[in-house]
């Protein structure tokens, strides 16, 4: 059994609409949601073994501050085919990843955050910003990943509903 949590970028800022989609930052509630998020993973006890993230602006200062309150104590991959709308790349990802880990996050983009959820589960659910997905994946090996289906999503947690 693998643990596959998916962490979709907190709110970002669209002040300056000449700003670079890649540069976009983090605004005040994204700010202060990410690191909630964070703190909800080390209360579940949810420390992942590695952490994947888009290396887009928002999706890195998610990831900072997710793992500083965390307690993550691993470095971050910044993977260039992560900062995709797709879901395609995100696969790739997985499918690649060591049979030494566990339970890795990704810290990516919608609509590419909902598709994977659906199409591992079936279930559809809106992921806000900084929502994050625990899905539990029936496989030893993550090369199994492209042909297995049947994921259990055990939970959703949006920053508005988590207290911590």
């Amino acid at each position: 059994m693998k643990t596959l949590l998916l962490l979709r970028h907190a709110k970002s800022s669209w002040k300056d609409e000449n700003q670079p989609d890649r540069e976009r930052p983090l605004n005040k509630r994204g700010q202060e949601d990410a690191p909630k998020m964070g703190a909800l993973l080390r209360k579940q006890n949810l420390i992942p073994d590695l952490v994947l993230s888009s290396p887009a602006k928002r999706a890195r200062s998610t990831a900072e501050r997710v793992i500083d309150a965390s307690g993550y104590a691993g470095e971050v991959e910044y993977r260039e085919e992560l900062y995709s709308f797709d879901l395609e790349p995100y696969l790739k990802v997985l499918v690649g990843l060591a049979d030494s880990i566990q339970c890795v996050m990704l810290v990516g983009h919608n609509p590419a955050m909902e598709e994977l959820v659906e199409r591992l589960t079936g279930e559809y659910l809106p992921m806000p910003t900084a929502a994050l997905a625990k899905i539990e994946l029936p496989i030893e090996r993550w090369s199994e990943f492209a042909t297995r289906q049947g994921g259990k999503l055990v939970e959703l947690w949006r920053p508005k509903e988590v207290k911590v």
